[in-house]
């Protein structure tokens, strides 16, 4: 069973640990699961992609922002 979790979708929150911290993002997901969350332009990693024949037809490298351990961010008050 996942916990409650104080952090919601759309929430402008800051990162307090890790690679990016002192940034300010908003949350993009909540992963309660995992306990998780995925911040905007925070934890930008690059990814592969294979060819597909929709999206992505020539396939290569896109950014995507990686999940950050909840206990990493913290809400920011009065935004």
């Amino acid at each position: 069973m996942a916990i409650k979790l104080k952090i919601k979708k759309g929430d402008t929150v800051k990162i307090i640990a890790g690679d990016d911290k002192g940034k300010t993002g908003e949350v993009l997901r909540v992963l309660p699961s995992k306990n998780k969350v995925i911040v905007k332009d925070c934890k930008v990693a690059k990814k592969t992609v294979k060819p597909d024949q929709e999206k992505n037809p020539d396939g290569g490298f896109i950014n995507k922002e990686m999940p950050i351990d909840i206990s990493n961010v913290a809400k920011v008050e009065g935004e």
